[in-house]
């Protein structure tokens, strides 16, 4: 069984899963056999993938404010979860430009609020903080960040996800060193992509209501690039990170970077044209460019994920072309066949994945 069958029968407790990473992970706890709970705050976008694919009739869900210690304390004591996976932000670049304010308590306070409600966990209990690429002091340079690389950042977002990770490594070194029933790690990725995402300013969600539509879609940073990876490379990361946290085969209170290979790094008009081509339009009259520019955007960024691989076994799945193929399915199935299943779609989707990752004899795969 996937993941040596850890979460089958546990209650898992995952903070932001109205959103497109949480969705995806809730249906793949789910189909792990897990309990899954959720605190949230909203239903981010309309649409959103945890409606379409009905999740609020499969999950255990709560709405609530995650930058409330009280409530997300109760919570917890309530509900006992055996994991924790915090996937709770304002996860919007250009957003923290509109509410830096309320980026920096969500990102930090939140992260704070869920780490004082893990103070007064009694039972063993396995967390996973997630935070983003985006922690790291970015210079911008040809080779990818480690783990023992500054965090910081130019910009509100990347501030705040800096200073959830010196928020977590001094609750870590300050209370859960002395705690041994609380098992911690640290998860570090970006440039995630899907079906099911339509949160805004998103290239992919920008392309797929175009070629829905059949325009052209505008994009802002053509020669940009990015390490694409699809949703399910860094959540089969986190499960894989989770399992050896419980196992005891990995230390607690350290980070992992979980990203793509190198091939999977394309400018940002390629992942259009590859994309406008898989939805089968014209590669070449895909995209216009803009000239609205309303902030500055980082060009380059790469992780270098060799201790993920070193002390967990864990590479990337997916090539390039088939992380763009899943995607180009997904949201013509939703788009433009229409009455899909869109559940039974996203299931055989990560079934499919993790196929793919038993035949390269990746450990997590062992189905």
């Amino acid at each position: 069984m996937a993941f040596n069958n850890v979460y089958n029968g546990k209650k898992v407790l995952i903070t932001g899963n109205t959103g497109f990473k949480g969705s995806w992970l809730s249906t793949w706890l789910l189909m792990l056999g897990a309990d899954v709970y959720g605190y949230s705050n909203d239903i981010p976008t309309s649409p959103s993938m945890f409606e379409t694919i009905g999740l609020p009739d499969k999950v255990h869900h709560y709405f609530g404010d995650i930058r409330n210690r009280e409530e997300m304390n109760v919570y917890i004591q309530e509900v006992k979860p055996d994991f924790i996976f915090h996937l709770a932000a304002q996860a919007i670049v250009s957003t923290s430009y509109e509410n830096p304010f309320d980026t920096i308590t969500t990102n930090v306070v939140g992260t704070a609020s869920v780490l004082e409600a893990m103070r007064n966990i009694t039972w063993n209990c396995t967390c996973v903080l997630i935070t983003s690429d985006k922690a790291y002091d970015n210079v911008e340079w040809i080779w990818g960040y480690r783990e023992t690389d500054a965090v910081g950042g130019k910009d509100v977002y990347s501030g705040s996800k800096g200073a959830a990770e010196l928020t977590i490594k001094c609750y870590w070194k300050s209370f859960f060193q002395a705690m041994p029933n609380i098992k911690l790690g640290v998860a570090r990725a970006g440039n995630v992509i899907g079906g099911g995402d339509w949160a805004k300013d998103r290239i992919i969600v920008d392309c797929v209501k175009a070629f829905s539509v059949n325009q052209v879609v505008e994009i802002r940073c053509p020669k940009a690039t990015r390490p694409w990876q699809h949703v399910l490379e860094p959540l089969s990361g986190y499960l894989n990170l989770g399992q050896f946290l419980y196992e005891e085969k990995v230390g607690s209170g350290e980070a992992f970077n979980f990203g793509p290979r190198a091939e999977q790094t394309k400018t940002v008009f390629e992942l259009v044209q590859d994309l406008a081509e898989f939805w089968g339009l014209n590669r070449n009259n895909a995209a216009k460019l803009t000239g609205n520019i309303p902030f500055k955007e980082a060009t380059l960024l790469k992780l270098n994920c060799d201790k993920a691989l070193a002390y967990l076994n864990w590479h990337s799945t997916l090539h390039y072309k088939e992380c763009v193929h899943y995607i180009a399915d997904w949201y013509k199935a939703f788009y433009v066949q229409k009455n899909v299943d869109m559940y039974r779609l996203t299931t055989r989707q990560i079934e499919a994945y993790m196929e793919c990752a038993s035949k390269q004899n990746l450990e997590w795969g062992v189905i």
